[in-house]
């Protein structure tokens, strides 16, 4: 049987008239680096602007004054009480209390805006059509792009197009018109940096790109230093760091279940696995494993699935957790992971073990973010 056929964004040809090495992504042909490199790339977004193109992922419109309530029934955060024009972080969640996926929403008013991962957006579309398409209209914006612009010189270029972009603060968005285009932007990302995501209909998503890269504080920017840019910004991937097995809790992901969601809470529960993820959050189940970050104490890089063991004691040479992202971090300059650890071994200061090729690759425990945030909250 023929495989599928790869899906083209709408800056397929600006992508190889860049030079971009490109790879199967989320169904897509993607870039995943241009020609100044995965290094180069990384660097230019912590020091000035960087364009990706993002839009394999999911856009979709939740339509209907029983929106927000609707959508409580399957994220365990505050949609009802969300401002105008203000973005949060949510998490669709199984019967279990796993990860289906991780979003980001803005309360657009007359409807709710939703950007969902590209590998889980047909799942998630069908998921929230079978579970509330009876109470609002679940709308892709099929064809649409999505560009993030990010870097500490971000604001400074989007407004050379866009007057008025740089008064946004972080987690709110702006509808604005560009050359007739109708496009969306939240002052959000997923790197760590201040910057932008900008929704634009497919015709006009390659003028746009190509003005934000005539910028001369602009570089495009492939999945390469997307990924590694998100990991020193300790953020998850769906898929290596989240996903069905893993609850909020173990994921250290409570910060974006809000008080009002919680046990005690005005509108507590009502989401799938409620039982299981508000016992986790108030102490009533005990956690058997949490999220942590690991600096390895010697120059080798250690990558996902590389399983981790106590260096002494007697669980010495027991597996007591599995890498899910690793790499070496050009920013940090010293290779960094994420990984589940059981409890007992994930504080702050604590050293284990990963098995590289049958070496023990000494690491110790430390708290995450690997780089402090740099978000513009006004």
């Amino acid at each position: 049987m023929p495989d599928t056929p790869l899906l083209h964004t709408p800056l397929h040809a600006l992508h190889l008239e860049l030079g971009a090495r490109m790879v199967p992504f989320a169904g897509y042909s993607m870039p995943v680096q241009y020609r100044a490199g995965l290094m180069a790339e990384h660097l230019h977004v912590r020091r000035a602007a960087g364009l990706f193109d993002v839009s394999h992922m999911g856009q979709l419109q939740l339509q209907g004054p029983d929106a927000a309530a609707a959508f409580e029934s399957l994220v365990p955060v505050d949609a009802i009480g969300l401002g105008l024009d203000r973005q949060r972080y949510g998490l669709l969640l199984a019967e279990s209390g796993g990860i289906l996926d991780d979003l980001m929403f803005v309360n657009r008013g007359d409807h709710l805006f939703v950007i969902v991962n590209g590998a889980c957006k047909a799942a998630d579309t069908a998921h929230l059509r079978a579970r509330i398409g009876s109470r609002c209209a679940v709308v892709p914006l099929a064809g649409h792009g999505l560009l993030a612009l990010q870097g500490p010189a971000a604001a400074a270029a989007l407004a050379r197009l866009l007057p008025g972009v740089e008064r946004l603060v972080f987690m709110t968005g702006r509808a604005f018109d560009w050359q007739g285009a109708p496009l969306y932007v939240t002052r959000s990302g997923y790197t760590g940096e201040d910057g932008f995501e900008i929704s634009v209909p497919g015709p006009q998503a390659e003028a746009l790109a190509r003005a934000l890269l005539a910028q001369p504080e602009v570089l495009p920017i492939g999945l390469g230093a997307r990924n590694s840019l998100r990991l020193e910004a300790g953020l998850c991937l769906y898929g290596n760091d989240i996903d069905t097995a893993t609850t909020p809790a173990e994921a250290q992901l409570q910060w974006a279940i809000q008080k009002v969601r919680r046990t005690g809470g005005a509108r507590a529960g009502g989401f799938p696995g409620a039982g299981t993820v508000l016992a986790q959050l108030d102490g009533t189940a005990p956690l058997a494993r949490r999220r942590v970050g690991l600096i390895a104490l010697e120059r080798v890089p250690v990558r996902e699935h590389t399983a981790l063991q106590p260096p002494d004691g007697p669980a010495a040479g027991e597996a007591i957790g599995e890498v899910t992202s690793g790499l070496l971090a050009p920013s940090v300059d010293r290779p960094i992971a994420m990984a589940y650890l059981r409890t007992e071994f994930a504080e702050p200061g604590t050293r284990v073990h990963a098995i590289v090729r049958g070496k023990a690759v000494p690491m110790e425990v430390v708290p995450l973010p690997f780089l402090p945030p740099r978000y513009h909250r006004g």
